[in-house]
């Protein structure tokens, strides 16, 4: 069951409307005024109960570091509550994702992903359930200035519709006993 969900983005008005920023932009959809209060130098809040538990809720945590620092939150979160690392679920950005696909995933490798990878190296676990959300590979030039640059007009005009279905299928495994991975990313256009 995921108790924690840990939205993975960079701080600074400039990567507000990145890609690599996508998992913040589902958190303010999602969850647009979730009461947060600053702890583990991250952002945190209680959103709703879990149905299965009764009265837990779910949390939601934005570190407040770059993208690959944020382990260091997530890390101290999972630790204060008590946390496995299969209770946790991680929503970003995702290159090996065609843009308009999402896929829950649990464990499995981090495809080069630099917040994944200090997750991991803060959980000392790679076990995580992970929210992908697809954002394709740049047809031409690096990939660090690719997820580092807004959407383009087409892609940000279905960008609310794709960021509905993430949020629909993170509720869907939030309540669920046991969630389950995606046998194949779901297309969203």
């Amino acid at each position: 069951m995921i108790r924690l969900v840990c939205f993975l983005g960079n701080p600074g008005n400039e990567y507000r409307f990145t890609r690599h920023n996508v998992g913040w932009m589902l958190l303010d959809a999602a969850f647009p005024d979730p009461g947060f209060r600053g702890k583990f130098n991250a952002d945190i809040a209680e959103v709703f109960p879990i149905r299965e538990q009764g009265s837990e809720k779910l949390r939601v945590l934005r570190p407040a570091q770059y993208m690959n620092r944020s382990g260091e939150s997530i890390g101290r979160a999972a630790a204060f509550f008590q946390l496995e690392a299969k209770e946790l679920c991680i929503v970003h950005d995702d290159l090996e994702l065609p843009y308009g696909s999402i896929a829950l995933k649990r464990g499995g490798g981090l495809g080069g992903h630099n917040g994944l990878r200090s997750v991991k190296s803060a959980l000392g676990d790679a076990n995580f359930f992970r929210l992908r959300i697809g954002i394709g590979r740049p047809q031409h030039g690096k990939v660090d200035s690719f997820v580092l640059s807004r959407f383009n007009p087409d892609e940000e005009a279905v960008l609310p519709r794709v960021l509905q279905a993430a949020g629909r299928r993170l509720e869907e495994a939030v309540h669920a006993s046991e969630p389950a991975s995606d046998s194949a990313p779901i297309q969203i256009f």
